[in-house]
């Protein structure tokens, strides 16, 4: 994805980002989880009546943001509540700050702070911090997944019927409708289906075998950037809406015959 920058500074170190992303993960998700603790005033809707934003949505943003522009001004932004800032450095960071709001409004297990760093060939880093478990999921290009510093893998699991898979569905009650109906024709060829409701956690929880697999459809690029390098760095592969329809992150041994099998159910279309 060229970002357009006409004059690019020196490439950073990914290991700057990283430390950069984390620690502005961790600003957010202490402020996140304070909030837990306090009334939250304002309750807004995004896209339906179900798709829901607060006030802890933007602070998280705007915390995250100065952050990373604080120390790196010239970098681009692109942020679910605030949209797109052009850079000039080369390096574009894309963030979630608060990934999984329903569950964090009801307090409910399954939310995050992502953040990315992309430069013209994709994601060079990136962190997913799950406060609620706190832990923390990192990964560069071509280095590696961890959570809190250890490597992890994804499973090598091959067999349908024995896969633990995760997926999510749209706000949208027409569409919910129709990925429950997807849901109907692939579950008796699984050993079992789990929906946490927050995409970059569960693309984490293919990278360390919690689950063997992840499907969804309609991701932003915000539920996407770290979590997708996350679960490829932990061997899995994973393609997006662009490829097929829908965004699947598996073993690759199991990657193509999920894949078919969720495109027969009609996962492209739901």
């Amino acid at each position: 994805m060229a970002l357009g920058s006409p004059a690019r500074a020196a490439t950073p170190a990914p290991g700057d980002l990283l430390r950069l992303a984390a620690e502005a993960a961790r600003a957010a998700s202490d402020m996140l989880l304070a909030g837990l603790r306090t009334a939250r005033t304002s309750v807004l809707t995004k896209s339906t009546v179900t798709d829901m934003v607060t006030e802890m949505d933007h602070a998280s943003e705007a915390l995250v943001r100065e952050h990373l522009l604080g120390a790196r001004p010239d970098d681009g932004f692109l942020g679910e509540e605030t949209g797109l800032t052009v850079g000039s450095s080369g390096i574009r960071w894309v963030v979630d700050p608060l990934d999984g709001t329903t569950n964090y409004l009801y307090g409910f297990a399954g939310w995050n702070v992502s953040i990315a760093a992309e430069d013209d060939d994709g994601a060079v880093v990136g962190v997913v911090l799950d406060p609620f478990l706190d832990e923390t999921f990192t990964a560069t290009r071509g280095g590696g997944a961890h959570r809190d510093h250890a490597p992890i893998r994804c499973s090598d699991k091959s067999e349908l019927a024995t896969s633990l898979c995760a997926t999510g569905f749209a706000y949208d009650p027409r569409r919910r409708a129709a990925q429950a109906a997807v849901l109907s024709r692939v579950i008796d060829q699984i050993r079992d289906i789990r929906r946490g409701g927050a995409a970059a956690v569960d693309l984490c929880s293919v990278a360390c075998g919690r689950v063997d697999a992840y499907w969804e459809r309609g991701l932003g690029p915000w539920d996407l950037a770290a979590g997708s390098l996350i679960a490829r760095e932990a061997g899995a592969t994973v393609a997006g809406d662009a490829e097929l329809g829908f965004t699947l992150a598996a073993p690759p041994a199991l990657f193509g015959v999920l894949r078919d099998l969720l495109a027969q159910a009609g996962a492209a279309e739901a």
